[in-house]
């Protein structure tokens, strides 16, 4: 029985579709059969793996409305037992077309039931927003893993999302676990980095991944070889701490 975890925070540019990415990339090569569903309308995690987005005929997004079965939408990647269900700039307009159907918290939630079987993790890429999309990912979600930039405004946008959980956890989800606080984008030679990674690690403790994601060049120029770190550069910093946040989330599952 697989396990689904959503990558979520509404803020932009935490990381979290570098780690959606990557962590699938890393799951995959610690020999786990992992599908990649991007959320996000933006695509980035699907262009990053390799997929070229004018041939999909069959999006995430056909899935959430009804048009097609999500068997249909799944595609392979280069790296084996990774595929990925890619996703749509119409994805944008999909959380106003959702407020017309019964049920709309769970269409993820009955849309993935049946690829539990099939996968040992599902990782959902959420988009930088708590839109119905998000509230959907939550609702389908076993946990969830919380990307924090060390950055100043980082720690503001996660009380908002802790909110938001609480109401899931209370009304749609009552399983719904967090996986754990991801630092990204760390740099150890910045006093702030140091300052928020304790801020962090003080108020959620034994929640905090002991992995933290680096900042890393090779990190940023792979998705533009529409490879993960692990394929564009297996030696690099970025490539290593997705292996190793890839073996935790592994050793905290068995």
């Amino acid at each position: 029985m697989g396990k689904i975890i959503a990558l979520a925070n509404q803020k932009g540019g935490v990381g979290k579709t570098t780690t959606s990415m990557n962590l699938a990339a890393s799951l995959a090569t610690l020999e786990k059969k992992v599908l990649l569903i991007d959320a996000d309308p933006q695509a980035n995690a699907s262009s990053g793996l390799g997929v070229d987005l004018s041939k999909v005929d069959c999006s995430i997004y056909e899935c959430i409305v009804g048009q097609a079965d999500i068997k249909e939408a799944i595609y392979t990647t280069d790296i084996d037992r990774l595929d990925i269900v890619p996703s749509h700039i119409d994805l944008v307009g999909a959380d106003v077309e959702l407020l017309n159907f019964e049920n709309r918290e769970r269409v993820f939630k009955n849309m993935l039931a049946p690829l539990k079987q099939e996968y040992d993790f599902i990782l959902i890429d959420c988009s930088p927003s708590l839109g119905l999309i998000t509230v959907n990912a939550l609702t389908a979600a076993d946990s969830v893993i919380i990307p924090v930039q060390c950055e100043y405004f980082a720690l503001e946008g996660i009380s908002k999302l802790l909110n938001t959980i609480k109401i899931i956890k209370k009304k749609l989800n009552p399983d719904l676990e967090i996986e754990g606080f991801l630092l990204t984008m760390y740099d150890s030679r910045l006093r702030l980095a140091n300052q928020i990674y304790d801020e962090v690690k003080r108020h959620f403790q034994e929640l905090v991944f002991k992995t933290v994601i680096q900042r890393n060049v090779k990190l940023s120029e792979a998705p533009s070889h529409g490879l993960p770190a692990i394929l564009y550069d297996a030696d690099s910093t970025g490539a290593k701490n997705h292996l190793a946040l890839a073996k935790e989330i592994i050793n905290k599952n068995n």
